[in-house]
């Protein structure tokens, strides 16, 4: 479609080709595509079914910035966020560029990464791949046809799954690599499938860019409730963001990546990216019903070759199977993927050492301690190499994603949380009445978690009679309805009480050791929040 392409072509970024070069494609037209060069499968109900090969996550361990004067003193370098050499990066740029010119067919998105016009930034996606600029169409906000046209973008990305890396010349770590240049605002992508490095790469890019502008962007999910109240969640991959903000009683402003602004919270994307391993219409209806739509994509999903059922409890492929989607594919979405400043912040953890209660409210300061914190566990799949859950801190909820000193992030938190006199609660979606090590021990059911969050969202849960707890000194709800009180003691659901003091000393320790390295950053009522064992509490 001739109207559908831009007057700003590829030939900005030095790009000879003698590709045939689809502009904008629409799902349809990208889906056949997708199947006529064997790069997926159509399953019973209609979404398109695909393998990502040996990446079935992100390759965090490839990723680079450049390090340049834009960035020296504006990254927070280190294990993080790594740096390359502008020379480095040069030779890779054009070895990525000769390869580009050497394919026969191009696919080019023009979209937004941002939903509040006064805050996006304009992205273009070049992939090798239609199903690759099928789910970056979907993952990030599409432009009206008009404004295609004379759409010249801000930044852009080169996804080539095909394109082999040399780790001499172009400085990377394997074959893989993902290379910001946030000087050329260009970012390289090559040696792997995982689609999710694209989308990922807009959320770094947006993380460095707004906080200048004053603009708090979060690895959160965020919903609105019938009066008009919202509520963000925020959380690493696997801790439930994508499922707890899909729920049919509020309006879904979006899963994974927003920004709060002064006057509103706006979702960066314009689709969803859920995990679908054990995927059940029981425990997640809305999500389930999308994996039954043409225009869904699904990611190292087993499929039936001859009846193209789908199984979603087989994790032969990658524990971290996906499925991406329209926001309009879940029930009741925000019509302008925004809504109002947040009334309520969720912190989710999934708690691999079953220590912390399913949910408890915190000050404002706290909030800081535990924003800055992010302990989860780090679930199987979500990086490479990763197969069991392990403890891990992971600062601002998304240290992967951010290029900024974590105190950047939390201070402007701490702003925001102070001007719109939010409520903040911290909410364990993991282990309960052991480690989850233990056999037997079985993760937090979602109906008790729902259950919670609908009580603290809707007020009710202010009401509740409320005990500290010894080793972190946030306030606990002693009961809530008919959930059984043990679940809300974590200590009394063990059946060994010294093994679980004993386990929450080491959490304590853990969590005052990481924090050690903001110290020097916070106030002295932030480095007062810390937990401190019983015996130091006594």
């Amino acid at each position: 479609m001739t109207e559908r392409k831009p007057n700003v072509g590829l030939d900005t970024l030095g790009v000879g080709t003698a590709a045939t070069v689809h502009w904008n494609l629409q799902t349809a037209q990208l889906v056949e595509h997708a199947l006529q060069r064997g790069e997926g499968k159509l399953a019973k109900d209609g979404p398109l079914v695909v393998e990502t090969g040996k990446h079935t996550g992100r390759s965090a361990k490839d990723k680079f910035i450049v390090r340049d004067a834009e960035t020296e003193n504006n990254v927070w370098w280190g294990d993080t966020n790594r740096g390359m050499t502008p020379e480095h990066f040069a030779a890779l740029k054009a070895d990525f560029l000769a390869h580009l010119g050497a394919k026969d067919t191009l696919f080019v998105q023009d979209l937004f990464g941002g939903s509040q016009p006064e805050h996006r930034v304009k992205v273009r996606v070049v992939t090798e791949f239609a199903w690759h600029s099928q789910f970056i169409r979907t993952l990030l906000v599409r432009p009206e046809t008009a404004e295609l046209k004379d759409f010249a973008p801000e930044y852009t990305i080169i996804d080539l799954p095909s394109f082999q890396a040399d780790p001499a010349k172009h400085g990377s770590r394997t074959e893989t690599v993902i290379a910001v240049n946030f000087t050329e605002k260009l970012i390289l992508i090559g040696g792997t499938r995982y689609a999710g490095e694209m989308k990922k790469s807009v959320f770094g890019l947006l993380n460095y860019l707004l906080p200048v502008e004053g603009i708090m962007p979060m690895h959160c999910s965020a919903n609105i409730g019938a009066n008009g109240d919202t509520a963000v969640f925020f959380g690493l991959s696997g801790t439930g963001k994508t499922t707890l903000s899909a729920d049919a009683s509020r309006t879904l402003i979006g899963d994974d990546e927003h920004g709060w602004s002064d006057t509103a919270v706006f979702n960066f994307e314009g689709g969803c990216y859920a995990k679908m391993i054990n995927l059940s219409a029981e425990a997640e209806p809305e999500i389930f019903a999308t994996t039954k739509r043409f225009g869904t994509v699904l990611e190292n999903v087993v499929m039936d070759p001859e009846t193209r059922e789908l199984d979603f409890d087989d994790n032969s492929l990658a524990e971290n199977s996906r499925g991406s989607y329209p926001l309009e594919f879940i029930p009741n979405t925000s019509e302008k993927n925004l809504g109002p400043v947040p009334t309520n912040i969720i912190f989710l953890t999934a708690d691999a050492y079953g220590v912390l209660p399913p949910i408890a409210k915190l000050t404002p300061e706290q909030a800081m301690y535990h924003f800055l914190s992010g302990y989860t566990a780090r679930v199987a799949g979500t990086e490479i190499g990763v197969t069991e859950p392990s403890a891990t801190f992971s600062t601002c909820f998304g240290a992967p994603f951010m290029p900024r000193h974590p105190s950047v992030y939390g201070n402007l938190l701490k702003s925001r949380i102070a001007k719109g006199g939010v409520d903040c609660w911290l909410v364990n979606t993991g282990w309960s009445g052991g480690k989850a090590s233990t056999p037997g021990i079985k993760r937090m059911p979602i109906k008790v978690t729902r259950a919670l969050l609908n009580a603290a969202l809707d007020g009710s849960l202010n009401d509740a009679e409320f005990r500290k707890d010894p080793n972190f000194g946030f306030m606990v709800p002693v009961a809530v309805g008919d959930i059984d009180p043990n679940m809300l003691d974590p200590r009394a659901a063990w059946p060994n009480k010294a093994d679980y003091d004993a386990t929450a000393a080491k959490l304590v320790d853990e969590f005052v050791a990481n924090f050690a390295q903001f110290a020097e950053h916070v106030d002295e009522g932030v480095r007062q929040a810390a937990p401190q064992t019983s015996a130091e509490a006594a």
